[in-house]
């Protein structure tokens, strides 16, 4: 683009790394996909400029493959199946990345939340809960204001010009926890623990469904330990985050070692090596494959990244851990160690989901919207076959509820039974039960299971009940 003009010449300025070639001749096989408008450096306040996208390949073949990759992506685009399952919306008069979330969205959302709250209890987490604004000095102590306010939203002046920001992180809040009272040695690891809402101004031109809001919930976690028990929390975490990713269904791993980025951090070399080499050993225990992320890191210090491949080959960021001696230096944080001298522990960043709502989608694109059944928003639904097996249909789904399931019906006089059968299927339930005569008279239901072309007859209630049992306890 000719963005310059130097001695009345104009001056040609590459905005791509490249590489590049001479001409489109020299790429073996390449297709232009769409064009956008852009704003000039992602600011609605700039000119705007018409991006065109392609993609370019060493083969035909290989070309074909990845365009049908592209048409799988869409048909799982997590906007598209979000609008068509009644799961979420993004409201015009609420404001751009800012999601509301539907009944069905929202039970997906609270299975996720649950589960995890659940593990981590177990794991020896401890819940906290933090407010959603606070005064500025909290994050001019944090450095949050020096080195991310360009991602925070402006300041709202309150109490005669004291000025309070909404929070893009729950770190700080989580170490006044920590300072509220003396620590001991003996209280270390102390692992919080908050699903927390935070808030960051996203350029509108980078806002993206779910994947990239203004307003998100972290499942976001801190963990206060020494230094002699820092590699072996570290490697603990890793597992955990590994283990609970595998119980969401995502099973292909590689890690990613974010390092120190160049003039935007603090802290002494010395403690960035540390921090760094620390990560890098962990990580190389897990047997996975390890990348260099170089000058990834945040201001404060070096990051895992746990990148996951879903069903169709793609790659997402996932959950992150820090290392950070910077934080408990700001705050003057301490414990009272044996010798009963102060020491300064050393801080574990870690979000597992990334955001909840980045979960969400990711979990929706991943099962192309076919959640399994521990997380479906409706387990199963009783089609009645006339009306007059209404009475039976409320009954099998008063038994499923009682149960502990989801489930619901559709009576016969709504439509047709094989346009019931078709609606169902659209939604994506795991199991559509249809009941007649012979089921009224012997207590059973005909299954069709999602995903089988082979409905079972004459089922036993109780034999149902149990399968759905098992894939609930086996989350499948």
């Amino acid at each position: 683009v000719y963005d310059n003009v130097v001695d009345g010449r104009p001056v040609f300025t590459d905005l791509c790394r490249g590489p590049h070639v001479a001409s489109t001749g020299r790429i073996p096989a390449f297709r232009l996909l769409r064009t956008a408008a852009a704003y000039w450096r992602g600011d609605e306040h700039n000119p705007q400029l018409q991006r065109i996208y392609g993609t370019a390949w060493e083969t035909p073949a290989a070309l074909a493959e990845h365009m049908q990759m592209l048409e799988e992506a869409e048909r799982r685009d997590h906007r598209r199946l979000g609008a068509e399952l009644d799961l979420f919306s993004f409201p015009d008069e609420i404001g751009s990345g800012l999601a509301v979330f539907h009944p069905k969205g929202g039970i997906v959302r609270r299975l996720m939340e649950d589960y995890s709250r659940e593990r981590h209890e177990q794991a020896g987490y401890q819940f906290v809960y933090s407010p959603h604004i606070t005064k500025s000095e909290l994050f001019e102590t944090s450095g949050h204001l020096d080195w991310f306010a360009e991602a925070m939203f402006p300041p709202m002046e309150l109490d005669g010009g004291t000025e309070y920001y909404l929070k893009p992180m729950n770190c700080p809040f989580h170490i006044l926890i920590y300072q509220s009272r003396t620590r001991s040695y003996r209280d270390l690891p102390l692992r919080l623990f908050e699903f927390g809402t935070v808030y960051r101004y996203e350029k509108s031109g980078v806002v993206h469904g779910l994947t990239r809001v203004r307003g998100m919930t972290q499942d976001d976690a801190h963990l206060f330990v020494t230094r002699e028990q820092m590699a072996d929390e570290l490697h603990s975490t890793l597992v955990f985050v590994l283990d609970l990713l595998r119980d969401y269904g995502l099973e292909d791993f590689y890690l990613e070692l974010s390092t120190k980025p160049e003039g935007k951090a603090v802290g002494t070399d010395e403690e960035w090596e540390e921090a760094t080499e620390a990560l890098r050993n962990v990580a190389q225990s897990m047997d996975l494959d390890l990348v260099l992320d170089e000058g990834g890191g945040a201001f404060y210090g070096p990051k895992i990244s746990v990148q996951a491949r879903d069903a169709i080959g793609r790659t997402w960021q996932m959950s992150t851990i820090q290392l950070d001696f910077q934080m408990p230096q700001r705050f003057d944080m301490h414990y009272i160690g044996a010798d009963n001298e102060r020491h300064r522990p050393v801080m574990i960043h870690r979000a597992l989901f990334g955001t909840v709502e980045r979960f969400f989608a990711i979990l929706l694109e991943h099962y192309a919207g076919e959640f399994p059944a521990w997380l479906a928003p409706v387990q199963a639904v009783v089609l009645p076959v006339a009306d007059r097996h209404d009475a039976y249909a409320f009954r099998v789904v008063d038994r499923l509820r009682a149960e502990g399931f989801r489930a619901e019906m559709v009576d016969a006089h709504t439509d047709t039974l094989k346009k019931r059968i078709r609606e169902a299927k659209l939604q994506k339930v795991p199991y559509v039960l249809v009941v007649g005569d012979s089921d009224a008279e012997q207590g059973s239901v005909g299954v069709n299971q999602r995903g089988s072309d082979a409905p079972e007859r004459d089922v036993p209630l109780d034999t149902f009940v149990e399968r759905l049992a098992a894939d609930v306890a086996e989350r499948r």
